[in-house]
């Protein structure tokens, strides 16, 4: 068991984003088992859970004439455009059935802000708006962070840099999560990641 000083947080383990879904991660559903191993070694387990409102300004649809993975310069910088995922209330958005961590104690919702997209569950893609994590960790006691699920480049790479910049240790598990891969994105995000500091590991080294 890790100690109660750590917690894992796993990332939109949704339908949206398993195969079939409309923003399918290669592999995604692969990976519900063994986050479901690694959860049984923590004490503490944060969720997030993509939770977009229709019309997100980070969908394609809500720009007439751009295509899923354009790019378009929002009020915040440079935003990579999605299709249409996670919408609230929808199969998409429901956490995989398969998912087994009934010793979650938080699900955390991040991207309902219409205009502003949220990898991280710590800060949204503004840079500024804060989702609460951080005091919630820090009130619990905890000062380190194990992050998993989906995808690599995207949520789990910005969640595990944002816990750095705000002063947690962070770890990526990386056999527990699968990556979108656009444009040399997971590259990208690992080199980010290791710059910053932030730990990579294997599930096997934690069980």
């Amino acid at each position: 068991m890790i100690d109660a000083s750590a917690a894992l947080i796993v990332a939109d383990l949704q339908y949206s984003f398993m195969p079939g879904g409309s923003l399918g991660v290669p592999g995604g559903d692969q990976v519900v088992p063994i986050v479901n191993a690694l959860a049984r070694c923590f004490a503490n387990v944060v969720l997030t859970q993509d939770w977009h409102p229709r019309g997100h300004e980070s969908f394609a649809s809500s720009h007439p004439g751009s295509r899923p993975f354009d790019t378009v310069t929002l009020a915040y910088g440079e935003q990579i455009l999605w299709p249409d995922h996670c919408v609230q209330g929808s199969e998409g958005a429901s956490l995989h059935r398969d998912l087994d961590i009934p010793h979650a104690q938080l699900v955390l919702r991040k991207g309902y802000h219409k205009g502003v997209d949220s990898y991280s569950a710590f800060i949204e893609a503004d840079g500024s708006t804060r989702t609460g994590l951080a005091s919630y960790l820090r009130e619990r006691g905890i000062g380190s962070v194990y992050v998993c699920g989906l995808a690599t480049d995207f949520c789990v790479a910005w969640t595990a840099l944002d816990a750095r910049k705000l002063g947690f240790a962070a770890t990526v598990i990386e056999d527990a999560c699968r990556a979108i891969d656009t444009h040399g994105s997971l590259a990208s995000a690992w080199e980010r990641m290791a710059s910053a500091g932030v730990g990579r590991v294997r599930s096997s080294a934690l069980r």
